[in-house]
Order: C-alpha cells, then sequence, then structure tokens
C-alpha cells in the first residue's frame, strides 16, 4: 500500500505539490493521471524519497521510503529509464542493484527472461534502444520481486507488442495482489490497464475513483450526424433531445440514433452520418481537465 498524506512541494514560489493526499492499494492497477506540469513526477520522487517534501508524508507499506533496509526488495520502480551508467552491460547494471540490496545474483537471469533481454544481456546500455531501455528499467524494478511497484509512462518507446507485454505484465503483477501505480499520458492504454484513477491537476486531487465510474461522471455517449440541412435537422431535433452544433456536424444527447435518424426520415431530411459515439476515457479525461490544468470540484470524482 501507498499512502500520502497532505503532501506539498514547494519550489520558491511555486508550489508543485499542494496538499495532495490518497491511498493506493493492492491488488489492482491504480493510474495517475494529470496534465503536463500537474506534478505527477514530484509526487513519485517523493513517494520514493528522491525528493523531500515541503510538508506532508508519503509512506510505502506504513514506512518512509528512507527507513526500508533493503528498498528493492518491497518497492520496485521505474522513474527514467536512461538514468543507468552507459558503460556497464545489462547483466551488471541489475547485479550491482542486486548485490546493494541482498538479492541472489540468479535472480538476475530470471528479471532478463521476463522482459526478454536475456539475448542482450551481455550488451552495454549505452546502445540500447528506448524500448529496450525500458524493459531494463522494468527488470531492475522487478529484481527484489517487490509488493509495491511504480512505473511513470512505461511503455515510453515500446512497439505494439511490447505495449502489449507490459499491459499484460502490470495486470498479472495485482492479480497477485501487488501495489501497481503507474503514470501515463495515454489514455486508451489506461483505459485498458487501470482498475482505479487518481488524476491531479496543478499539484491538487482532481479524481480518486474507478476507471468505469469516472467515465460515466465525466463523459456521456451522444449521436453524431452530419446532414445537408444541418440547421433544420437541429431545430427538429431540439425539440427531443439536446443538441450541440459543431460546424459539420451535431452532437445529439437524450436521443438514441434510431429516434434521430426516424425524426429525420419524417421531416424529410437526408443524413450522410448517423453515429452513437460511446464514452471513453480520453474524452472523460479531457473534459475534466480541459483548459489549463483547472478543474472542478473534486467531491464527486472521490469515491
Amino acid at each position: 500500500m501507498i499512502e500520502v498524506e497532505s503532501l506539498t512541494k514547494r519550489y520558491g514560489r511555486v508550489t508543485a505539490v499542494d496538499g495532495l493526499s490518497f491511498q493506493v492499494d493492492g491488488g489492482r492497477v491504480t493510474g495517475f493521471l494529470g496534465p503536463n506540469g500537474a506534478g505527477k513526477s514530484t509526487t513519485m520522487r517523493m513517494i520514493l524519497g528522491l525528493d523531500h517534501p515541503t510538508a506532508g508524508t508519503a509512506r510505502i507499506g506504513g514506512r518512509a521510503y528512507r527507513e526500508l533496509r533493503h528498498p528493492l526488495r518491497e518497492v520496485g520502480a521505474l522513474l527514467d529509464a536512461r538514468a543507468v551508467h552507459g558503460g556497464r552491460t545489462a547483466r551488471d547494471h541489475l547485479l550491482c542493484l542486486a548485490r546493494s540490496n541482498g538479492i541472489p545474483a540468479s535472480r538476475v537471469g530470471e528479471v532478463l527472461g521476463i522482459v526478454g533481454l536475456s539475448d542482450v544481456a551481455g550488451r552495454r546500455v549505452g546502445g540500447f534502444s528506448l524500448g529496450m531501455a525500458q524493459r531494463l528499467g522494468i527488470a531492475a524494478a522487478l529484481l527484489g520481486d517487490p509488493g509495491i511497484l511504480l512505473f511513470d509512462e512505461p511503455v515510453n518507446g515500446l512497439d505494439p507488442e511490447g505495449i502489449l507485454w507490459i499491459r499484460t505484465l502490470m495486470r498479472d503483477l495485482a492479480a497477485e495482489g501487488r501495489t501497481v501505480f503507474v503514470s501515463s499520458h495515454l489514455m486508451s492504454e489506461m483505459a485498458q490497464t487501470a482498475d482505479h484513477l487518481i488524476v491531479i491537476g496543478r499539484g491538487r486531487l482532481v479524481a480518486d475513483t474507478g476507471v468505469d465510474v469516472f467515465i460515466a461522471r465525466s463523459s456521456r455517449r451522444y449521436v453524431r450526424v452530419r446532414a445537408p440541412r444541418l440547421a433544420d435537422l437541429a431545430a427538429l431535433l431540439k425539440t427531443t433531445g439536446e443538441v450541440e452544433d459543431h460546424g459539420d456536424h451535431l452532437r445529439v444527447t437524450g436521443m438514441p440514433a434510431a429516434e434521430v435518424g426516424e425524426a429525420a426520415a419524417g421531416a424529410g431530411l437526408t443524413l450522410h452520418e448517423l453515429a452513437t459515439v460511446e464514452p471513453t476515457l480520453e474524452a472523460a479525461y479531457m473534459e475534466l481537465t480541459k483548459g489549463t490544468g483547472e478543474t472542478r470540484e473534486i467531491g464527486e470524482y472521490v469515491s
């Protein structure tokens, strides 16, 4: 479990994280979302003891990171895949981490196999592609077989096969009861991976709720309609549903697509497009964080 309470970080007059409180439980993948500059990376760095908070606390399994005797056995993290000694081989990089944390050397070969780097274990890390570096960072996070894992943008540089692999890995780790906390700007990936979301804006909590609940509260199903006589169609549909004019098409809520089509046919209006658009995580996220990152009141998004 990760517990963050009233966490605050200021850099001079700039407040990067502002009184942030949340809890990340085991047994599920928790996505960490927010606009650029919202404070996600700073929060993760404070959880891992890399940045000292101005106020508040961050605890891992009930203790501050600095209190962990063998941290890699309790928490694994991937923050910056390129933060490695480029002159070392992949195997040597992991061996150094294993020795400093009392982890058997045999574990190095295991995690290299898990991330698909066994064939390049003897290559220098400086020659790795970004995708290979990401896999090595994930191997380092898994090295101590920890119960808590933090990943910052773990799919960066991965090809589609690699993205599917990391998605499956994170869900498998959560299914084992581990705490998995992952930040990403890829909404489509979070929609397929996360069970729960923590969303921040300007360093403050915006949402702390399940993915399905977040989508349902922040985005609505609508019917997209295009027609030659759009103004006439809008006037007709406004008698029954809510209509938004988006220039080349209408967005209609409160009426199913079949009812829109029947109404248009009854009025002799030709349609060029009639489609139901389902709510998505991306649409919900954009609606909640649109503008400069300033957001709505959070009450209805915290559960």
